[in-house]
């Protein structure tokens, strides 16, 4: 877009050169007007419809009079005509729908829609639920809504033409540790009762991903309520197992065709061409017996999903002189602190049981896919044990914590295993060993989260990252058994009318520099044609999605909603897409 204006500049030097007359251009609205019209809704002069609203605008700016009249005679929009018709629109919508749309959002996240491994995602109550919800929805907006076998629920604002253009969210959550949910005042939370505080709202989903579909939704119905025609069908397709590999994405693509063009809310503003590979590798260790005169640790655990970096990880020790070992455990504290907390501040607590100690290390969650946006408390849990100068015994426990000193420690750029990389584009290589647990048969998993930007290959990382382990493996005695599933990094084109359009919409809005990006998530995206990302993460902010106390801030959610309404339209009436 930026481009097309430049060349539009230099068309009219030349007919002004040439003494002819140049030809007129209306302004678009830009962020300080839009700001202008919320200011005097909020304060009390507000519009019964969009209509009434249009009415405020044109008498607070006089150049929308001829866009005005044009939507009032049902005229076909075109031009600057249609982006002030659908900027308006989009305002109108979030100052008008904001309560509701927060309410519905409330509604979804009181659906624990987290993967259940006892059962198929399509056989979950809590997915059934909120299919019949979004359809509910759906259905008193005058959509069409479709539920295909309970993987994948469409929602249709139906257009003109043949052609479609592709929505992609997803229900489907990760998992929340209760605990972990208390704000620093004390105040505990619910993950599945959303919750109100200041302008942020808390709950698991808000943000990754049932904020967006809250939000789209809204869109569609404001569209369709306006009258505003568009050509091409809006699609959107809400995933059931995005994140747990998307698996019902490849169902859906067995049974429906796609449409051309697709974007994701998923992921980041101002619009994502490429993103990492993500990939799990867990590494097994089996179970090992110890005759309980040396302390050992019995238990320890971390994070809900690998593709999380939890708030706090803790160990439970048995066995031995239980008050030696807590003495020496809290005589190192501090000067573990001191040597670690350059890094991120985090905190230990060490508790004495009757035959046990539990020791708890509290650092900061984050996305797993942003590990320097946290502080991770697994790997700070392990070197403190190791260094406490407490003697343990050797057992699966104590092999992986090893492990993960040996190969990770607190970094996370895969320095220490020697396979670090950086994309000048993409980013760095991320290695974050996130979470460990115990399995019914005792084993130990421990799993890390990988992204992997260009550069390399899966099967080249892959073949590498184990060839380390097994070396490790070999010479610390350690039987060991690898599970690793590396995805690969997407790259998009970032051309086409339709890309410049979306970064149009952002930066007019926003205020701030529109320009492609890339992203260290991975989504669903890379099962699309043509798929970009579009929001709903904000430039400059810490994702919360995965995290301890995930929220969405009630003016990004605003930004949404005008957003997406804006591009229903002018991407529902685009002539090209390229």
């Amino acid at each position: 877009m930026q481009q097309f204006r430049v060349s539009l500049s230099v068309l009219t030097m030349g007919l002004m050169a040439a003494g002819l007359t140049a030809p007129a251009f209306a302004e678009t609205l830009k962020k300080p007007a839009l700001d202008e019209l919320a200011t005097a809704w909020q304060g009390g002069k507000t519009a019964s419809s969009f209509n009434a609203f249009l009415s405020q605008a044109e008498k607070a700016n006089p150049a929308l009079k001829p866009a005005v009249a044009a939507y009032r005679k049902k005229a076909t929009l075109t031009g600057d005509d249609l982006t002030n018709i659908g900027r308006l629109l989009g305002l109108y919508n979030r100052l008008h729908n904001q309560k509701a749309v927060i309410a519905s959002l409330g509604a979804m996240v009181a659906l624990p829609t987290a993967r259940n491994v006892q059962i198929p995602p399509h056989e979950n109550p809590a997915i059934i639920d909120f299919g019949k919800l979004v359809e509910k929805t759906a259905k008193n907006f005058g959509l069409a809504y479709r539920n295909v076998d309970n993987r994948i629920f469409e929602v249709s604002l139906k257009g003109k033409g043949t052609e479609e253009f592709g929505i992609l969210t997803h229900s489907d959550v990760v998992p929340a540790v209760l605990s972990e949910w208390v704000l620093d005042d004390g105040t505990k939370l619910d993950p599945f009762t959303m919750q109100r505080v200041g302008d942020r709202l808390y709950g698991r989903g808000t943000i990754d991903d049932k904020g967006s579909i809250a939000a789209v939704l809204y869109a569609m119905k404001t569209v369709k309520e306006s009258g505003i025609p568009i050509q091409r069908t809006m699609r959107l397709m809400i995933e059931t197992t995005e994140e747990t590999g998307g698996d019902a994405m490849e169902y859906y693509r067995g049974k429906t065709k796609l449409p051309e063009y697709n974007i994701v809310l998923d992921s980041g503003y101002p619009a994502v061409v490429a993103e990492k590979g993500a990939g799990s590798l867990s590494v097994f260790f089996p179970a090992e017996k110890t005759d309980g005169t040396v302390t050992a640790i019995t238990d320890m655990g971390a994070a809900a999903a690998v593709n999380a970096i939890s708030q706090t990880a803790g160990a439970t020790l048995k066995g031995g002189d239980l008050a030696a070992v807590q003495a020496k455990l809290e005589a190192a504290k501090a000067a573990f602190l001191q040597k670690y907390e350059p890094q991120g501040k985090f905190a230990i607590a060490v508790t004495r049981g009757a035959d046990s100690i539990d020791i708890k290390v509290t650092g900061t969650s984050a996305h797993g896919s942003e590990p320097q946006n946290g502080v991770n408390p697994l790997p700070r849990l392990g070197l403190f044990l190791q260094e406490s100068g407490v003697t343990l015994a050797d057992n699966q426990f104590l092999k992986a914590i090893k492990y993960i000193d040996a190969l990770y420690g607190t970094g996370y750029l895969g320095e220490k295993m020697g396979v670090g990389y950086k994309d000048d584009f993409m980013g760095p290589l991320t290695f974050s060993p996130n979470l460990i647990r115990t399995g019914a048969d005792g084993r130990v998993v421990m799993a890390v989260n990988t992204r992997m930007p260009r550069g390399r290959t899966p099967e080249e990382l892959k073949a590498q990252v184990e060839a380390k382990i097994n070396e490790w493996a070999a010479s610390n005695k350690a039987k060991v058994e690898i599970k690793y599933d590396q995805g690969n990094w997407m790259a998009r084109d970032p051309s086409g009318r339709w890309l410049a359009t979306l970064l149009d919409i952002y930066g007019d809005t926003t205020g701030l520099e529109a320009k492609p990006v890339s992203a260290a998530g991975a989504t669903t995206a890379k099962q699309m044609p043509n798929a970009i990302s579009f929001g709903p993460g904000m430039p400059g902010k810490k994702y919360t999605g995965h995290n301890a106390k995930e929220y969405k801030e009630v003016p990004d959610l605003d930004a949404d909603l005008q957003m997406f309404t804006e591009m229903l339209v002018r991407i529902g009436n685009l002539q090209q897409m390229q």
